[in-house]
């Protein structure tokens, strides 16, 4: 499946049997009463059938970097038509060779790599409120002009379940989808609680210290993005604004 796709279980024909499998598995995550998912929005963007997929290669590959760049260059223009809690869910065709070998570092490693190369890859300035320091409460990674929100899950995560999938996977929310959640602050502050609440169910170790909210003073947008199955953190960001360096093509 080529391009970016909305569930409808009459088109899943057209998907292959890697990407129908995955799906599947994504929906029963996400689907699940007896042990709910913890992110509540990410819930709702599900059941209003919201959400966006893509199915693309092997994350060791280049070739799987460029897809990545012209879809989420296609979701940057059509986000803001589809709803208040739409995401972009993204699935690596993760090999079982890739499964057995690759450790949370290594998964770690890869999601760098590709937002590295995606910002290599944007021809759009960011926007100007953004600082160039990823050690900045404000700083949030952009694409295309978009402010984005990055997760990541892998099949190497154990213990923290919320970051665990079959595959490698991002869910790539938009920052407008952000500020409209808290809009009404009293309800955002009860919602955040109430995932907070789920994290301690679902996962078998504690909320991560790096968990925070957008803007406050420890705050660190990009040790949000990549949780590790314990509670360290890398201390500094690998990520490196490509002002200095050349552009690549999308091709």
């Amino acid at each position: 499946m080529k391009g970016i796709y909305m569930d409808d279980p009459s088109q899943r024909d057209q998907l292959n049997e890697w990407e129908k499998e995955t799906l599947m598995k994504f929906s029963k995550k996400m689907k699940d009463k007896s042990k709910p998912f913890p992110c509540i929005p990410a819930t709702i963007g599900f059941s209003l059938n919201q959400l966006r997929y893509c199915f693309i290669g092997d994350p060791r590959e280049t070739t799987t970097i460029h897809e990545l760049a012209k879809i989420l260059s296609t979701y940057s223009e059509i986000s803001r038509e589809i709803g208040n809690y739409t995401s972009l869910i993204v699935f690596f065709e993760t090999s079982e060779d890739l499964k057995a070998t690759y450790t949370v570092q290594d998964y770690e490693q890869l999601f760098w790599q590709h937002l590295n190369s995606l910002n290599r890859m944007d021809h759009m300035d960011w926007p100007i409120e953004i600082p160039n320091d990823p050690h900045h409460p404000y700083w949030e990674f952009c694409y295309n002009g978009e402010k984005y929100f990055m997760y990541c899950a892998t099949p190497a995560h154990e213990k923290r379940q919320s970051r665990h999938f079959d595959g490698m996977m991002l869910a790539i929310t938009p920052h407008w989808v952000l500020q409209e959640f808290n809009q009404l602050p009293t309800r955002a502050k009860g919602i955040t609680k109430q995932i907070r609440k789920r994290l301690l169910k679902y996962d078998s170790i504690g909320v991560h210290p790096d968990l925070n909210s957008f803007g406050s003073k420890n705050n660190y947008e990009w040790k949000q993005y990549y949780l590790r199955d314990d509670n360290t953190t890398l201390s500094k960001c690998p990520f490196h604004q490509a002002n200095n360096f050349p552009k690549l093509e999308k091709n």
